[in-house]
């Protein structure tokens, strides 16, 4: 099984930790990872800002750099969400070539979770996470990608971990991309009223799928002093008890 590492921009450039974790995690289970070096951003910053024509580019960029490889697997929900939901949009407004590489793709690009679960077909990685953890769905992967209970049953699976809920958890936590920079009044106060919840549930890691989530997140935390520590799923799964995660 060839399976590509879609690192994703907002990784590469601010969260390394997330994609050298999500390497660690799947060569111990098994599975052979390459890094194709053509990769670049997915393009969802310029859709979602409504620049359909200049994702274009970044599109055929993305579907020839993962060509031929099994899988491609990413640690962000919202990236996988852009390919499967967007790539065919804007293909389809560009022309039969790019229809024709956007269907070669999807249907081979997974969030990291759905790998583990759908494709590898494993929960307990076994991985060693001695912390309590709550979990903060991204709309992206709860909505668009419907990971369901699929990164909880990973969660529960991890050694000395205690997964508590968060209340409110579907709610958004107000970053939603370009929306944080166009209405950041309202962006503010929804991740206000995110961490409010999360700091309720007295866990000591705030767990996601998307560090873009988790970004901002982390800004109202550190605003506040709060003791509670955004952390990529990823992390928590590639911690072994030989390995273990450590804060930087």
């Amino acid at each position: 099984m060839r399976v590509a590492l879609f690192a994703t921009c907002v990784n590469d450039a601010l969260y390394p930790s997330t994609a050298i974790a999500t390497v660690r995690l799947l060569e111990r289970l098994g599975v052979d990872v390459d890094f194709p070096p053509g990769q670049s951003c997915c393009g969802q910053p310029q859709y979602n800002t409504g620049y359909r024509r200049a994702c274009e580019p970044l599109v055929r960029r993305t579907a020839r750099a993962f060509a031929g490889y099994d899988h491609v697997v990413t640690p962000s929900g919202s990236c996988v969400a852009t390919v499967r939901d967007a790539y065919p949009r804007i293909a389809a407004r560009a022309g039969r070539e790019l229809v024709r590489e956007v269907a070669e793709l999807t249907p081979r690009v997974y969030e990291l979770t759905e790998f583990l679960t759908d494709v590898l077909g494993v929960e307990d990685v076994g991985a060693w996470f001695p912390h309590t953890v709550t979990y903060h769905p991204s709309c992206h992967g709860l909505r668009l990608l419907g990971l369901g209970e699929r990164p909880r049953r990973l969660l529960r699976a991890v050694r000395g971990l205690e997964l508590v809920e968060l209340p409110g958890a579907e709610e958004c936590c107000g970053f939603g991309g370009t929306f944080a920079v166009k209405n950041p009044a309202v962006s503010a106060a929804m991740a206000a009223d995110k961490v409010r919840s999360a700091l309720a549930t007295g866990a000591e890691v705030l767990c996601g799928g998307d560090n873009s989530c988790l970004l901002h997140l982390d800004g109202t935390l550190r605003r506040q002093g709060a003791p509670l520590r955004p952390l990529h799923l990823a992390e928590i799964l590639a911690s072994t008890e030989a390995e273990p995660w450590r804060a930087a």
